[in-house]
């Protein structure tokens, strides 16, 4: 009966914190490791409570060694443990894609240390402490596995400023340590009674936090709807080759067949120039016109002028006048000789 209420708490907790992760459920099996490298976790905390009788930080009546034991040979040493087991083994494996991820698993990783823990404890105490450690020390270790894990799933998904990860890591193991270390220090001390009450108001404070923490982690994660971008995926046509249409390059669709206005075809050699300056030589049988009358050109001019060829009349020309005057008055003064 008495395993059976050590191992009931840490059921409810772990059911409670796996049925949270709502949107991306972690692999069983690796939710099973990060428990026994909780269990393992016992072995440095036992180290360090070790190390701490040895340099006289037991548990006495005063007051300032009483806070040390509490702080550095409890707290520190256990949620070190934990600490690093997940951060060296959990935190660079790619199942861990999401900030509430670093929840879970500190959680799991508390549950199996507090399983060995408890289990230790009923067995000395019996049912009595079983059900004692059911509504404080269990649901404690929960409490410090959030606290720890909330930060550090932030280290690891603040991509916007990873230079802050060493320090969020920190805050991690700093956090949960404190909040271990107030809860066992109030509990232990043994100058004032009725500060024992002070260590659920502890408790009742990291719970508190771990509910908000749980709430934040899930608001943030990738896979939540609100969070998920969706964006349609441009066609690219690499097939069609650009034409010009009115100055202006322009990707027809596949589908589209070519028309007059998307090509430049080049005018055929019998056409006469058009009024958008193309300029094309006119067929070798034309004759030069003005204002589309045929002109006989005269043989001693190389080009016509252009002031005469805007006015193109049916009487000669000055030049012609001359000319011919000239001509006149030359075979006037031949026959006079």
């Amino acid at each position: 009966m008495g395993l059976l209420l050590a191992l009931a708490p840490v059921a409810a907790i772990i059911w409670y914190i796996y049925t949270k992760d709502e949107f991306e459920k972690e692999p069983t099996a690796l939710l099973i490791t990060c428990f026994m490298l909780g269990v393992l976790s016992v072995i440095p905390a036992v180290l360090g409570g070790m190390l701490g009788s040895y340099l006289g930080y037991d548990l006495t009546e005063n007051i300032f060694t009483t806070f040390i034991h509490a702080f550095i040979v409890v707290g520190l040493s256990e949620e070190l443990g934990k600490f690093l087991f997940l951060i060296l083994f959990i935190f660079p494996k790619k199942d861990f894609n999401e900030p509430y991820d670093g929840i879970i698993y500190a959680v799991m990783i508390g549950m199996g240390f507090a399983t060995f823990e408890n289990i230790v404890y009923v067995v000395e105490g019996g049912i009595d402490v079983a059900l004692l450690r059911m509504f404080t020390a269990v649901p404690a270790h929960a409490a410090f596995g959030v606290i720890m894990g909330y930060y550090v799933g932030m280290a690891k998904f603040d991509h916007l400023h990873p230079e802050n990860r060493p320090i969020l890591l920190l805050m991690a193991l700093f956090w949960a340590t404190l909040a271990h270390g107030a809860y066992d220090f109030f509990l232990m001390q043994q100058s004032v009674e009725g500060l024992v009450l002070v260590a659920f108001v502890v408790l009742a404070i990291a719970l508190y936090f771990s509910k908000k923490a749980i709430d934040i982690h899930n608001e943030a994660s990738p896979f939540h709807p609100k969070n998920k971008v969706t964006q349609a995926t441009p066609q690219v046509q690499t097939t069609v080759t650009p034409s010009t249409m009115q100055g202006k390059i322009i990707s027809p669709k596949v589908s589209d067949q070519p028309t007059a206005q998307d090509k430049i075809i080049p005018p055929k050699v019998s056409e006469k120039p058009t009024i958008k300056g193309k300029i094309v030589p006119p067929k070798v049988s034309e004759k030069p016109t003005i204002k589309g009358k045929i002109v006989p050109p005269n043989p001693t001019d190389t080009a016509l002028n252009s002031t005469a060829s805007l006015q193109a009349k049916d009487t000669p020309s000055k030049e012609e006048w001359q000319a011919l005057k000239d001509w006149l008055n030359d075979s006037s003064d031949e026959k006079n000789a």
